[in-house]
């Protein structure tokens, strides 16, 4: 299996990453101010609140990577568009979360539930949803909307998966990755795979990109698990531990409930049922640090970053083949 080069797993920031799309996204950002417009005001301001919090944009990034990979000299129409599409379906996806999981805080600031209330916050990311499928019609590209389409109805399955395993603390290790699958790769793997559709790709270059979404989304959510656990609240945005504490035991806590002793099963399980009442988030990563767990995480995300760069070995040579390669070091170094 392809590794991740030494020289690519430095810790890079996404402006240095995504330099060679720069104008790009600044292109999709602007796009996607006009498409939160709207007659109704209360979801042009909640709009601007979503731009306003920023984001790496890394969904909308790989559409515009993998688009010059395969045509480096120039964007076909619609790739804007479609990029800012992305983005907006993994908006919705976040509005929709926040609901979910009565979250107060997103990316450090009150979350968009918190501020305008749950039945204001349903419907923009409905709004959301239909405004990129309607942007995407605009593209009159079938194939493509048949991803999204698919796409939409993998992700909600992810999220109902994810909700009949809440507080569930015997899941297993492949019924989390299912959820990772439905719920997060696969966007990733849409956004690959439509910009080569976009950039003109072969059966095989949209199988390699395809493929190479689904392997960097995995690795993304994986090193997201873990830094639930070992980053700092500034840094998260929100509370230390908080899947935990909201009944989802991902990774790093699915192996404590299969390798830990008795009271440090107890540890997750109490953790589930009461919050950090009992036991603090402490308790928790110095158990996980007793097996090396949270070193495993890493290294099972390094290993689908591996898949990915392998998926994309045969790909011709070209400097936004080599920003793809960089992508997969940025994921599984960052420590946010």
């Amino acid at each position: 299996m392809t590794s991740i080069p030494e020289t690519v797993k430095t810790n890079q920031k996404a402006s240095e990453v995504f330099q060679l799309i720069h104008s790009e996204l600044l292109e999709v950002q602007a796009e996607l101010e006009r498409s939160l417009q709207s007659q109704v005001q209360v979801v042009s301001r909640i709009g601007s609140y979503i731009l306003e919090a920023g984001g790496k944009r890394v969904r909308p990034s790989l559409l515009l990577l993998s688009a010059r990979a395969i045509s480096p000299k120039e964007l076909r129409p619609g790739t804007i568009e479609l990029a800012s599409v992305i983005e907006l379906i993994h908006t919705a996806t976040l509005v929709h979360d926040d609901i979910i999981d009565d979250a107060d805080t997103r990316r450090g600031r009150p979350s968009v539930n918190a501020r305008w209330g749950n039945e204001i916050t349903v419907l923009v990311g409905d709004w959301l949803y239909m405004t990129a499928f309607q942007k995407t019609l605009d593209q009159r590209n079938f194939e493509i909307l048949d991803i999204l389409t698919n796409l939409t109805r993998r992700m909600t399955e992810g999220e109902l998966m994810q909700l009949v395993h809440r507080g569930n603390v015997d899941i297993t290790e492949e019924e989390h990755l299912q959820i990772v699958l439905a719920k997060t790769a696969c966007l990733f793997s849409a956004a690959a795979e439509i910009g080569a559709i976009l950039g003109g790709a072969s059966v095989a270059e949209q199988s390699a990109l395809r493929d190479y979404g689904l392997n960097i989304g995995i690795a993304f959510q994986l090193i997201d698990d873990l830094l639930d656990f070992t980053a700092s609240e500034s840094k998260l945005g929100k509370p230390v531990a908080s899947d935990l504490r909201d009944g989802k035991l991902t990774l790093p806590a699915i192996w404590l409930m299969q390798r830990g002793t008795n009271t440090e099963r107890e540890y997750v399980t109490a953790v589930v049922r009461e919050g950090f009442k009992r036991v603090s988030p402490e308790d928790v990563t110095r158990a996980l640090s007793r097996y090396e767990l949270l070193e495993k995480a890493r290294e099972e995300a390094e290993s689908y970053a591996g898949r990915a760069l392998e998926a994309i070995s045969s790909l011709s040579d070209s400097v936004y083949k080599d920003a793809l390669t960089k992508i997969a070091g940025f994921i599984v170094d960052r420590e946010i």
